[in-house]
């Protein structure tokens, strides 16, 4: 199996486009979860330093009332503990009437216990009677206290000994009160009291709980709003992001397809073979390149119209398509050129398969616009590492190839030789012997009679252009003119042969002569350029040659290609009072149909009927009926390549007007045209 090429470079993919909704969904629920557990967390911790503060000052408030009340009768007991025994103290009398005016203080109070401490920390009352006794100088609240501070702490309690008896499962706030006998007097005891805070707390939870609750289904709706919005944006972006993706493959794809046909076009071209070639050089196989050039496709164009021009093209590549192999690539290079890259061949007989199967296909007649078209294919191969190691060099040698076939008769394939090249090379050269040989005044006019087909006698010239090639001798315009359409130079040689028409037709008239109607060739490429019309004016007037003396000569495909155009180019020029007339008349596509649309003044019959008048009688049936139809419209015939006495007579008894041929004169520079027998006798005759 033959490797397969490499797919082309893609463009850089997007990156994954961002998930709103996804992101959202997660990012918000977890700041949901976060901001309802920071609030829970805030909320008990402000509610806890709330609760011990309202205890410590009710505490305080309740410590304030004892002393007020009772500190008096036992503050002697309180001080004087001083180095009493746990044994001392509890026998004690005073201590029993202290725990029950205490009880009789807290009754009705959230009060489970309390402990009354002296100034050294000696524990004097306590609730817990075993707790009597103990030394507690060192507790961080009683010293706290003994410095006239009062603080709090809320601990929990699995079991607990209160007035009441023992509690279980209890939250407690302890809170350390200075004992004075008088509002600023120094502390001499301290109290130690245990608010009973379970309920408030339960309470406290409950309410949290329910804020929670409230919390957290706001922001679940408000969740639940900004998800809808979320996931509203997020559809628009990836619609956006959608878009943009189709607009860079389609932008990717314009820049590297043929809009007309679909196929890949010139710039695509380029990196396969260059992909080609390096692929063949790794694994050492051949590869094929064909350059294919479609034949009469001009014609069609210019005379259907550009629109049937694009269906025969459409048609055409979709038939070479059809002769490809699985791995064969197909390229349109612009006009009416295609190339086929063959990555794979065993021999140049592989190439020549797929060459003679396109060539088959193509010349298999197109039926566009209820016209059935026939073109051809010309092609040129050239084949890896033999003909060209680089993209470029093969391409160049590919194409010299398809000009050899186009050479040697068209609707043939030729593979690449060396002397191809220099024929590509001497193109080069001619084009650039044009340029110099214009400006150096080597072109020059030639001009052949027309006569009339009675008396012989001439009432016209037609002006023909040559170039005097310094080393190359008399060049005849065959073998230049479409090199001057092609390099652009045709619009500016084409004024300078009307121009020196005109100025030939002023020297005859003041030489004396009998003024002579010129008739000068006009190129399409010079018809379709901008200002024509505008440029024939210019010339007249600068020469002051009169309009009826000049006549320009159209072929019948440059008309036909845009017909609305060009009646209205003709209309503005035979508003001049210039002549027109139809030249190589018949070769084209519905000739008589356009002359209901063209108001010309002559038609000039193609010198290929002429050839075969003596041979053909179809021939010179569908002369008769030109020469018939244009009588009856008006118009006159001009037969050309007349060459012999029985062509002559032939067009004579038709009613042919005028003769334009050898027989009469080949065409001469201006001086000659006297010495020619039969152009003197016409001229002196006119």
């Amino acid at each position: 199996m033959h490797a397969a090429l490499p797919a082309p470079a893609p463009l850089p993919r997007p990156s994954a486009p961002l998930q709103l909704t996804r992101y959202f969904s997660i990012t918000s629920l977890l700041g949901i979860v976060v901001v309802t557990v920071c609030l829970l967390w805030t909320y008990r911790q402000i509610t806890i330093e709330r609760l011990v503060q309202h205890e410590s000052r009710a505490n305080a408030d309740l410590t304030r009332a004892f002393a007020n009340s009772v500190w008096e009768r036992y503050r002697g007991l309180v001080t004087g503990a001083a180095g009493r025994s746990r044994e001392a103290l509890l026998q004690d009398a005073e201590l029993a009437q202290l725990r029950s005016d205490l009880l009789r203080q807290m009754k009705g109070l959230s009060i489970a216990k309390v402990k009354i401490y002296d100034i050294g920390g000696l524990t004097v009352f306590s609730t817990e009677t075993h707790q009597i006794g103990e030394d507690k100088g060192d507790n961080v609240g009683v010293i706290a206290a003994r410095s006239g501070q009062v603080t709090s702490q809320i601990t929990f309690r699995k079991k607990f000994d209160a007035f009441e008896g023992a509690l279980a499962d209890r939250n407690l706030i302890a809170s350390y009160v200075p004992v004075r006998s008088a509002p600023g007097s120094p502390v001499e005891g301290v109290f130690e009291v245990y608010s009973d805070v379970t309920e408030l707390l339960q309470a406290q939870q409950r309410a949290q709980w329910q804020i929670a609750g409230v919390v957290f289904g706001l922001l679940a709706l408000l969740y639940l709003f900004l998800l809808l919005v979320v996931r509203k944006a997020d559809r628009i972006i990836a619609g956006q992001e959608r878009e943009r993706a189709e607009r860079e493959a389609q932008v990717r794809h314009r820049a590297y397809h043929d809009n007309l046909t679909g196929l890949p076009n010139r710039a695509y071209f380029v990196e396969r073979l260059t992909e080609t070639l390096a692929l063949a050089r790794r694994q050492g196989h051949p590869c094929g390149l064909m350059f294919i050039d479609l034949d009469r496709f001009k014609i069609v164009n210019d005379s259907l119209g550009h629109g049937a021009g694009d269906l025969l093209l459409k048609a055409v590549s979709e038939r070479i398509a059809g002769c490809l192999r699985g791995n064969d690539l197909l390229f349109r290079m612009g006009g009416d050129e295609f190339t086929v890259l063959l990555p794979h061949i065993e021999a140049p007989e592989d190439a020549a398969q797929v060459a003679r199967r396109i060539m088959a296909a193509v010349e298999a007649p197109v039926v566009v616009h209820e016209h059935e078209l026939r073109v051809g294919a010309t092609i040129g191969i050239a084949v890896h590492p033999g003909d060209g190691e680089t993209a470029e060099s093969l391409l160049k040698n590919a194409d010299a190839a398809m000009y050899s076939a186009k050479a040697a008769g068209r609707g043939s394939y030729a593979f690449y030789r060396a002397w191809m090249n220099q024929r590509a090379t001497q193109r080069l050269e001619l084009e650039a012997a044009l340029k110099a040989g214009f400006s150096a005044g080597e072109f020059l006019l030639h001009y052949q009679p027309r006569v009339d087909s009675a008396s012989h006698r001439v009432v016209a010239m037609e002006a023909l252009l040559r170039w005097q090639h310094p080393q190359r001798g008399m060049v005849l315009p065959g073998e230049f003119v479409g090199v001057l359409e092609d390099i652009g130079m045709m619009p500016i040689v084409g004024e300078w042969v009307l121009r020196g028409a005109c100025m030939q037709v002023r020297a005859w008239q003041q030489q004396g002569r009998q003024p002579l109607r010129v008739s000068v060739n006009v190129s399409p490429v010079q018809f379709q350029a901008p200002g024509f019309v505008a440029m024939v004016r210019r010339v007249l007037q600068d020469t002051g040659v009169p309009p009826a003396l000049i006549e320009l000569e159209l072929t019948e495909t440059l008309l036909m290609a845009h017909p609305q155009q060009a009646s209205d180019t003709l209309d503005a020029i035979r508003a001049m009072g210039v002549r027109l007339s139809i030249d190589d008349f018949g070769t084209g596509f519905s000739s008589l149909n356009y002359l209901r649309h063209f108001a010309v003044d002559y038609l000039k019959i193609d010198r290929s009927f002429t050839a075969e008048i003596a041979s053909d009688a179809r021939a010179r049936a569908v002369v008769q009926a030109i020469i018939d139809v244009a009588a009856a419209l008006k118009i006159g015939v001009v037969a050309e390549g007349v060459e012999t006495g029985a062509q002559a007579d032939f067009y004579t008894a038709a009613g042919c007007g005028e003769l334009q041929g050898f027989l009469f004169s080949r065409p001469l520079p201006p001086e000659q045209l006297a010495a020619t027998p039969r152009a003197r006798h016409a001229t002196t005759a006119a």
